[in-house]
């Protein structure tokens, strides 16, 4: 539909128009809240089988999701709420970045100041928000003319969508016959410690394999959950990738006799929407406390004088041999899971993650936090990934 006719005068010569599905990509659900609307990267009624609330928090972060309109306008407004996190102990977390994009190049960058914050402590296991104002994001002097407009929301922070105000009308964005590459991972997928919105790894993949990316990428939660197979079972796409291994690791979920029946479960789901869709199973990047240690992970609070949270593994080498997983163990099996799968499913490849980031990688660029990749490292994964996986004989057989 138009969105001229749903348009109103404001007073600065602006007009707002509805935030509805149709100039938003990247999301599967749009809950309607009190101020506005809120992006949801699950469906709801996944969201109603979920009980974790970490998984909560981060499918409603709105990592992959974009406004994205053709319009003649100059000045262009979103009022929106965000939900900023601080952690207990840890250093305060900068503001979520929002990406402008005119006509597919990086324009501007900006953030909003104010509101909620919700204060966890992961030594307690609790969080308490306090609610707080929402705030306006302007991008002015735009390019004349018909252009179109994408507004890439921050991947690590909720955030609301109010009100959207341009100096022209606004309309949905035409096809442009790009395939959608439906992915799922942990929170490095999600975008971890990335600059900005539109350079996290998969963000970046997808820009230069010329993809349009619906990222379910969920952070601490690549757990192989049911609901969140039925949902890519569900969703539309043209290449489908997973990452799976860190999450599993970092919170014990599960032992070895668990592991491959679940995966087989969880690609058996995605074939009954998908048979024939590429797909592509790619294990861990290099993560070195967790390569031969069991998990759980657990947040290193001794090493916080220096500024940086880190991470360690708690688990016990020796409990690989009561089926505690560890990296190097998931790697083996999803490479074995795939190899025979694969001689009844063409369409199905696998990846070893440290192909992505491997030894050499962390020698030059090391994990930060030691469990996540900082900025320059998503950008080296994503061109990686772009290099090796959007190719004829693995995601895209359309090149």
């Amino acid at each position: 539909m138009s969105h001229e006719a749903d348009t109103m005068s404001t007073g600065e010569n602006l007009t707002t128009t509805p935030i509805t599905t149709d100039i938003l990509r990247g999301a599967l659900d749009l809950e309607h809240t009190a101020q506005g609307v809120l992006p949801h990267r699950l469906p709801a009624w996944a969201r109603a089988q979920n009980t974790d609330p970490q998984l909560a928090m981060a499918e409603a972060q709105p990592s992959g999701v974009r406004l994205a309109f053709r319009t003649r306008a100059t000045t262009v407004e979103l009022d929106t709420l965000p939900t900023k996190r601080s952690y207990v102990g840890a250093p305060p977390r900068p503001d979520g970045v929002y990406d402008l994009l005119v006509d597919g190049r990086l324009t501007a960058r900006s953030s909003v100041a104010g509101g909620n914050v919700l204060t966890i402590d992961m030594t307690a296991g609790t969080a308490e928000q306090r609610p707080g104002p929402p705030g306006t994001l302007r991008f002015g002097d735009l390019p004349e003319g018909p252009k179109d407009i994408e507004i890439w929301l921050p991947h690590n922070e909720t955030t609301e969508l109010i009100a959207l105000r341009t100096d022209a009308p606004v309309e949905p964005v035409p096809d442009r016959g790009r395939a959608v590459w439906l992915h799922h991972g942990s929170s490095i997928s999600h975008g971890s410690d990335a600059a900005s919105p539109t350079t996290t790894w998969p963000a970046h993949a997808a820009s230069l394999g010329g993809v349009d990316l619906i990222n379910l990428g969920f952070g601490g939660s690549a757990l192989l959950d049911p609901f969140t197979a039925r949902t890519m079972r569900d969703t539309p796409a043209d290449l489908i990738s997973l990452k799976l291994g860190i999450n599993l690791v970092n919170a014990d979920l599960m032992r070895l006799r668990a592991f491959a029946p679940a995966v087989h479960g969880f690609l058996d789901t995605i074939r009954e929407g998908h048979p024939t869709t590429p797909l592509l199973v790619v294990s861990a990047p290099y993560c070195p406390i967790h390569e031969d240690t069991p998990g759980p992970s657990a947040p290193d609070f001794s090493r916080i004088g220096d500024g940086q949270l880190r991470f360690l593994a708690t688990g016990d080498p020796a409990e690989r041999a009561s089926g505690k997983l560890t990296l190097n163990v998931i790697r083996d099996e999803l490479a074995r899971v795939v190899r025979q799968r694969a001689a009844e499913d063409p369409n199905l490849h696998h990846l070893d993650g440290r192909e992505l980031y491997g030894e050499a990688d962390y020698a030059e660029l090391p994990l930060p936090d030691e469990l996540h990749p900082d900025a320059p490292t998503h950008l080296r994964m994503g061109e990686r990934f772009a290099k090796l996986a959007f190719t004829p004989t693995c995601l895209n057989p359309a090149i």
